[in-house]
């Protein structure tokens, strides 16, 4: 196992353990890796010092002590999430839980239902659902008026 100082594209610092280099390298390639304070997918690894180990410390089978139990953690100089990302986080949270709620969910059909709307086959009513981005594309070219739902990094989790 590797472990990685990672810094996402806000200057947001995190570490995160890797099974090796090329594990982070595909995991990233996939964004499957992503800040833990605001979501982003876009991370690097950041400056590290390495860890040596040296003769002496790698053949002993001791534990390296503790801390002394009177030092206390420094406070956080920074919030995790800043004042303005938690508020457009709510606000996302509102709309997509204003659309969940006054909207009929229509699961895999939306693309059908939406297209059936769009020509006047049933009659019009706000729907959400799920649709490929193929299918997405196909709505939007023939002129079907579609968005995404707001997706916020919890939902990833």
């Amino acid at each position: 196992m590797i472990r990685y100082a990672l810094q996402c594209e806000r200057g947001h610092a995190f570490e995160s353990w890797f099974q090796n280099s090329s594990a982070y390298e595909s995991q990233v390639k996939r964004k499957l890796v992503s800040c833990p304070a605001c979501g982003t997918a876009k991370v690097e690894k950041a400056i590290m010092a390495p860890r040596i180990v040296g003769k002496k410390a790698a053949e002993s089978p001791e534990n390296p002590p503790a801390a002394p139990a009177d030092v206390v953690a420094a406070p956080a100089s920074t919030p995790l999430l800043m004042a303005q990302e938690r508020e457009l986080r709510a606000k996302l949270k509102e709309l997509r839980d204003h659309i969940v709620k006054s909207a009929d969910n229509v699961g895999e059909r939306f693309p059908n239902e939406a297209r059936k709307m769009h020509y006047g086959d049933i009659e019009h009513r706000p729907i959400y659902g799920e649709a490929s981005p193929d299918e997405a594309r196909a709505l939007i070219d023939e002129g079907v008026e579609v968005t995404p739902l707001p997706v916020l990094p919890e939902d990833r989790n």
